[in-house]
């Protein structure tokens, strides 16, 4: 045999860079379902079923090709419970010349797949991922040399690279970012269309009970399942988003309801970081209609700029960083994660539902992670390697590459600004105005000390009092230490004693 191709989870398509040139004559496909990486953090049982399921309807569809593929599923007898140890015995079975695999999603894996060649004496060949637009090595070099990152100075590069959303030498419109565009609240009698809904098949079931029996302690919701497992099937998901939400994605991306955890949000997370949807399709079929009238360009180029710009750009952070990245902890944030992230039982209204709509659905949009979720770990001071863990379980759409930076730089600042340029911490104000959650509350958003105040209020500040010595010369916040400044000693004292008063209770 000339070559033994490893295919990954999130790797789930057909013109992955390691099938290119594939001769079945020749070659030898293996995927495999493994007990490492169900279990090396406590995934979500949905996350899991969906992975399962989509890997096994994606090799039924390579077999239908005629392409020889060997499948290992996580109960079967022989299952060695570990790449290395699966790709061990394909090795033994096989004896190829070459293995070759599409360079991975996390550093670990990495690092697993280069001990091979010495390991087992063989030749590896770690393909470039070429379904994103550009390589860590592209992005070590746009970053060579710059005293900062901005994600807005990468994205106008691609923008202009691969010649997206532009007129000649100018940004369609006359402007890079229309962010501002994009943070409509909420309005009343809101008709937000429902989301995609897959049907179960027979594989899906299977993947299901087995979720079921062997994962039963982890956290989550298993049913209702409603994932595209299926290229066609995400390809529709990705139709029905156009057609019924896209037009109003732009104004509402920000806004929050109760009871609609979906939004005008397109969903297709899941399928791009898995591979079911390639971002470059999903781009132009995004600028296609702008062009074609179909959508309005606030919308347009925020959905771009997401996929484009942010997806492209954590990716190449992590890569650049890792692996000093994952012990990030520059604002010294120590406190355990509590307890009511796995159950929602908290009395502040806001984080119950992000927290039960996450357990039901194995998703939550950007806004919800970042200012409900996100906010209440920056100000609580949480620990970084806590609350990149729980990212990483509780999202279908979670992989180490995309979740880190997004934890570690945008939502804990705990890279010291290397990300983002300032620490996205809000009080209760900014949740009322996105959302609805307020109303429900047992705390008073419009309170600002005392037992009944929304915690986010005097937690804001006490974040800025208690990491003064390594904010306080940060620009961008010259506003919050104004502020700060001319408050009375009095005020300060009730917001540390609020503050003292919650997180002990937190604690306990």
């Amino acid at each position: 045999m000339r070559n033994l191709i490893l295919i990954l989870g999130d790797q789930l398509s057909r013109d992955i860079s390691s099938l290119e040139g594939f001769d079945p004559k020749q070659d030898h496909i293996l995927m495999c379902e493994v007990w490492d990486e169900a279990t090396y953090v406590k995934h979500h049982k949905k996350k899991i079923a969906f992975l399962f399921s989509a890997m096994r309807h994606f090799a039924n569809e390579l077999e239908a090709e005629g392409l020889p593929i060997s499948y290992t599923k996580l109960d079967d007898a022989e299952n060695a419970g570990s790449f290395s140890g699966e790709v061990k015995r394909a090795l033994d079975q096989f004896a190829p010349e070459k293995l070759v695999v599409t360079f991975p999603g996390e550093y670990r894996v990495l690092e697993e797949i280069k001990s091979w060649s010495e390991r087992f004496d063989i030749d590896v060949d770690i393909r470039e991922d070429d379904r994103f637009f550009v390589s860590p090595d592209w992005f070590e070099k746009w970053a060579s040399g710059r005293k900062n990152l901005r994600m807005e100075y990468f994205y106008r590069q691609l923008r202009q690279d691969h010649r997206i959303l532009m007129d000649g030498d100018k940004p369609e419109g006359g402007k890079w970012n229309y962010d501002q565009e994009n943070r409509k609240p909420p309005r009343d009698g809101m008709n937000v269309p429902a989301p995609y809904r897959g049907q179960t098949d027979e594989i899906t079931q299977d993947c299901i009970a087995l979720v079921a029996e062997r994962f039963g302690d982890h956290f989550g919701d298993l049913e209702p399942f409603y994932f595209a497992v299926t290229r066609d099937q995400a390809l529709y998901a990705l139709d029905k988003f156009f057609d019924e939400r896209f037009s109003q994605f732009g104004d509402y991306q920000d806004a929050m309801i109760q009871g609609e955890p979906w939004m005008f949000h397109s969903h297709i997370s899941f399928y791009l970081n898995c591979g079911l949807l390639n971002p470059r399709e999903v781009v132009k079929r995004a600028e296609f209609a702008y062009y074609d009238g179909q959508a309005p360009l606030n919308a347009v180029e925020g959905f771009i700029r997401q996929i484009l710009g942010w997806r492209e750009y954590v990716r190449g952070i992590y890569w650049l960083k890792m692996p000093d990245y994952a012990e990030e902890n520059a604002l010294d944030a120590q406190r355990d994660l509590p307890w009511f992230f796995w159950t929602g039982e908290t009395q502040m209204n806001c984080l119950r539902q992000c927290i039960l709509e996450t357990k039901e659905n194995a998703y939550a949009h950007h806004i919800q992670r970042l200012m409900v979720l996100g906010n209440f770990a920056l100000l609580a001071g949480l620990d970084p390697k806590q609350v990149n863990e729980w990212y990483l379980i509780v999202y279908a759409d979670a992989f180490e590459w995309v979740e880190m930076p997004n934890v570690t730089g945008m939502i804990l600042f705990a890279d010291g600004g290397e990300l983002a340029s300032k620490p996205y911490a809000a009080s209760g104000a900014y949740i009322n105005r996105m959302s609805n959650y307020c109303e429900s509350c047992t705390y008073k958003v419009t309170q600002k000390n005392g037992p009944k105040a929304c915690p986010f209020n005097y937690l804001y500040w006490d974040f800025f009092l208690r990491n003064n010595d390594k904010l306080k010369g940060n620009p961008r916040l010259n506003n919050a230490y104004g502020t700060l400044n001319r408050m009375k000693d009095e005020k300060i004292d009730a917001i540390r004693a609020d503050t003292k008063r919650f997180l002990e209770n937190l604690d306990e």
